[in-house]
């Protein structure tokens, strides 16, 4: 069953593309043939500034788990020789004081439906019972419909995959800077998390890593979403920590490098 085609996505999906549809026609003016792309830059935009409650969410889980470290510590040395103890007691912590050790989740969560959209406006050939128009759109000679995978597969010439090129390197760059900044910021009360979730909260630490690969995957129009998306994510973590948590000592990115 094609999943675009169930009522309820494909009334959305709907929406969506003549949402977009009319943001091009307003920039067609002013943007030209960049107008598909900025288009999908606006909407990450406003997609991203109606996440903010959940951004804040998140990072005063980050600040209420750094909070609890000392105690989360007291806890391993008086019952380091019970485990079980031991990872009760740090639920418990957790639950009494509402902080949850996978805060970050929830952002990325909220945001797959509107990738899945984006995904959907630049494959469907037909929306609404119309032929979908913004398949012939394009960012520098490259049409937003294309994948990175499918560009090398058909033979494209390396120099018209460029875009694809800078907006890839760019995601993996965001990437390993934000698992750095994260790691740091986070470092004390990651080492406090009970031994039977590190492993996990360790795996979710290279989650940034697979935006590359999905990057890779997805049409071209979502790609720059993710791009986008990304960079805001980063930015965003940094101002929110150093508003909500002023003794934080968070480092600004540049000074990462």
């Amino acid at each position: 069953m094609d999943l675009y085609s169930f009522a309820p996505i494909a009334a959305a999906l709907d929406a969506a593309h003549s949402l977009v549809t009319a943001l091009i026609g307003l920039l067609d003016p002013v943007a030209g043939g960049v107008a598909a792309a900025l288009a999908v830059v606006l909407v990450t935009v406003v997609v991203r500034l109606a996440l903010l409650p959940a951004s804040v969410a998140t990072v005063r889980g980050e600040i209420q788990r750094r909070r609890l470290a000392p105690r989360l510590a007291a806890l391993r040395k008086r019952y380091s020789s019970n485990p079980e103890l031991l990872q009760r007691k740090t639920m418990e912590l957790y639950s009494s004081e509402r902080v949850s050790p996978f805060a970050g989740i929830l952002t990325a969560l909220i945001q797959a439906p509107v990738l899945s959209l984006l995904y959907g406006l630049f494959v469907v050939t037909t929306i609404g019972g119309h032929p979908n128009g913004l398949l012939t759109e394009e960012l520098l000679g490259m049409p937003l419909g294309t994948s990175f995978l499918h560009a090398i597969g058909a033979g494209v010439p390396a120099p018209e995959l460029l875009v694809f090129v800078v907006l890839l390197g760019g995601i993996g760059v965001v990437a390993w800077f934000s698992r750095r900044v994260t790691r740091r910021y986070t470092a004390a009360a990651a080492e406090e998390v009970p031994a039977a979730m590190r492993s996990v909260v360790g795996i979710l630490s290279w989650m940034p890593f697979l935006t590359v690969i999905v990057a890779a995957l997805v049409p071209l129009a979502a790609t720059l979403y993710l791009a986008v998306t990304t960079t805001w994510t980063l930015v965003e973590r940094q101002v929110l920590r150093r508003m909500l948590d002023p003794g934080s000592g968070a480092a600004p990115v540049a000074q990462l490098s």
